[in-house]
């Protein structure tokens, strides 16, 4: 048997040499490579390990949806979007944070969105029960009111208050506005303190015209949220329709404060500071809102009322084909697209644009103009007719309307129907603004509003065919109820002016005007208002209502003709023609009440004002001439333009052609105590 050998004790093998016929230097250099790739390596190692340390944590979802809650609860919607996007980016299925989103979507506007969300958080495990009154909402932003009253049926009891306010939008956006605030009212009666309860309610007050009601709704709403963007516009509009342009322009911005991408706080502030005539402010904020939301139709057609005013009409045509038509049928876009039509000489367009517009608008003058003078344009004289008719039975009608009027009836070969128009055309309005006439019967009016007694629209037609047939007593009575009915109605007390102003009550219809201009202080109050204050001997009131307006609504173009023109009568002839030439700039050559004052104004420029009624030759008399001969040509048998044309050759030295004038216009006007004053200083 062989020998077995304990393992331990076994013959160990000879170490062989690191390599044969390799030198030590060799070796030495072979160590030092491996310790620096050994060192790499570490340094590498380090690096890595640096770069992680210094790596942004990964987003934590839990914290993303709080900072989203935060934001929604503060009113910066947009905020509260982009975190809850955040949050689903970092747990895609985390069901509480899609519903999250949609909450902040519905804030925002965006039906479409909040839809698909909500549709995303039932399918990661939210009970659809507990999402109604989102989905109700959603579908109302869509434009399906039905379908959001249908949600808010299923919605459970706990979400009563956010199911019965998207209850009422829907019946305000059919039209029921008697119920839409009954509901509203229930909601407020169970929870007094509910700012959204009270900004709807303050909305839909608004929107039915009782601005008085929305003015105490919108105070109570942002008195409860101040931070909250939808009460805070609210009470911009109010304040904008109180008050004037300038005063409404702090509640956009402080909404604007709370989310700078807040959509319809962007579109209100961007329209009132394009009425301020501040354009490129007006231009920062629709492109604000266009990055808050791409392809808004509101921003789109604001550009383009500013590309218009700045000439450029295919940039302005463009802009309105973006929007989509999704805003085709408003006035406004109607206005503007029929007025690019017509600058293109597209007169069938414009035609179709501009009835659309006097089918809403039927009591809108200038629309109506606009329409006789597209359809004179296309030979419809019996169109442009029957449009310009409610114009032409007015005793203040416009030279301009006379005019087309005239020429209708050229063209259909009744000359002496054309002739009696331009005789009033060459003559001026005759009176004052008065109520737009009704062909209506009475009986029928009273009928429809007696079946209507919810809807003061019918109640007003009524008022007008009584003071068009000279019952300005019962127009007054009926006046009166329809105050007491709706005392936070501007509409109610213009009526009730009117009516006054019809039965030359003066003094009680100026205040009647001012209690409309605490609730509407627009262009047709304020002139309203004015002219019953001079009417009725309170000149210095006039003037601060005239002084209030411009100071909030400083584009005006019927205030500043008005400043201008008080500026000649108080012999102010610099300023007045500063004011004029900024209206005439802007209007053109074509107002002959504008060319008739800056004669005057001009005329009287380089007089010593010395009391004795002489005319200095040093003045702007060569001027004066030749806006005192253009505003004859417009209407050369309007005593003011003639007697502005005398006064203007009697400054340049042409007695004996300012004596045939003046002598003229006292004729026209023989009561005349200015003019018969100007033809006695001239002899």
């Amino acid at each position: 048997m062989p020998d077995a050998r304990y393992p331990m004790l076994r013959r160990r093998k000879r170490r062989r040499p690191l390599s044969r016929g390799l030198t030590l230097p060799a070796a030495i250099s072979g160590e030092r490579a491996r310790l620096l790739a050994i060192c790499v390596l570490c340094l590498v190692i380090v690096g890595i390990g640096v770069a992680l340390a210094m790596r942004p944590p990964r987003p934590d979802a839990r914290r993303l949806l709080a900072v989203s809650l935060t934001t929604l609860e503060d009113g910066n919607y947009s905020a509260a979007r982009s975190n809850a996007q955040a949050a689903i980016k970092a747990a895609p299925k985390w069901a509480i944070a899609h519903a999250v989103l949609a909450r902040a979507y519905l804030e925002l506007g965006d039906g479409l969105a909040a839809e698909a969300e909500i549709a995303r958080a039932i399918d990661a495990g939210v009970p659809a029960a507990r999402l109604h009154q989102l989905e109700a909402h959603a579908r109302l932003l869509q434009g399906d009111p039905d379908g959001a009253i249908d949600e808010v049926a299923a919605a459970r009891p706990r979400y009563a208050d956010y199911g019965d306010r998207i209850h009422a939008r829907a019946l305000a956006s059919q039209g029921d506005g008697v119920g839409a605030r009954a509901i509203l009212q229930s909601v407020l009666g169970r929870s007094p303190r509910d700012a959204a309860a009270w900004t709807d309610l303050g909305r839909i007050r608004l929107t039915a015209g009782d601005v008085g009601g929305a003015s105490v709704a919108a105070t109570r709403a942002v008195a409860l949220a101040p931070r909250e963007p939808a009460a805070l516009t609210l009470q911009g509009e109010v304040i904008r329709s109180r008050y004037g342009l300038i005063a409404a322009l702090p509640w956009f911005e402080a909404a604007l404060r709370q989310d700078a991408y807040y959509h319809p706080a962007l579109i209100e502030y961007a329209a009132t500071l394009g009425d301020a005539g501040r354009n490129a402010e007006m231009l920062a904020a629709t492109r604000s809102a266009l990055l808050a939301r791409p392809g808004s139709p509101q921003a789109l057609y604001l550009q383009a009322v500013l590309a218009a005013r700045a000439g450029r009409i295919d940039l302005a045509r463009s802009l309105l084909r973006r929007t989509g038509g999704g805003i085709g049928g408003l006035p406004g876009t109607l206005l503007l697209s029929g007025s690019l039509d017509y600058t293109q000489g597209k007169f069938e367009q414009a035609a179709t644009a501009w009835r659309q517009l006097v089918a809403i608008q039927p009591l809108n003058i200038v629309a109506r103009r606009l329409l006789g003078a597209a359809l004179l344009r296309l030979g419809d004289r019996r169109g442009a007719l029957d449009t310009l008719r409610p114009i032409g039975l007015r005793s203040d009608a416009d030279s301009y309307s006379l005019t087309l009027i005239a020429r209708a009836f050229e063209v259909a070969g009744d000359r002496a129907m054309a002739a009696r128009f331009l005789d009033r055309a060459a003559a001026g309005p005759i009176a004052p603004a008065s109520v737009f006439a009704t062909d209506d019967a009475i009986g029928a009016l009273m009928a429809s509003a007696d079946a209507s007694a919810g809807d003061p629209t019918y109640v007003l037609g009524v008022i007008r065919a009584q003071v068009a047939s000279g019952d300005t007593a019962g127009a007054i009575a009926r006046a009166r109820s329809l105050v007491q009915a709706g005392p936070g109605a501007p509409a109610a007390q213009l009526a009730l002016g009117d009516t006054l102003v019809a039965a030359g009550r003066y003094p009680e219809a100026a205040t009647a005007y001012a209690r409309a201009a605490d609730l509407s202080f627009d262009e047709p109050t304020m002139l309203r208002l004015v002219d019953a204050l001079g009417r009725s001997g309170q000149t210095e009131d006039a003037a601060t209502a005239l002084a209030l307006y411009l100071s909030q609504n400083p584009q005006s173009l019927a205030g500043q003709r008005l400043l201008g023109h008080w500026q000649v009568e108080s012999g102010a002839w610099n300023a007045a023609i500063e004011t004029l030439e900024g209206v005439r700039r802007r209007v053109g050559n074509r107002d002959g009440g504008v060319l008739t004052d800056l004669a005057l104004a001009y005329a009287g420029g380089g007089s010593d004002d010395g009391g004795d009624g002489d005319y200095d030759r040093d003045g702007d008399g060569a001027i004066a001439v030749r806006y005192g001969r253009a505003a004859y040509a417009m209407s050369p048998m309007n005593a003011a333009a003639a007697d502005a044309y005398g006064v203007a050759l009697a400054a340049n030295g042409d007695a004996a052609g300012a004596r045939q004038l003046l002598v003229k216009a006292s004729r026209l006007a023989p009561g005349d105590v200015t003019i018969a004053g100007h033809l006695t200083a001239l002899r």
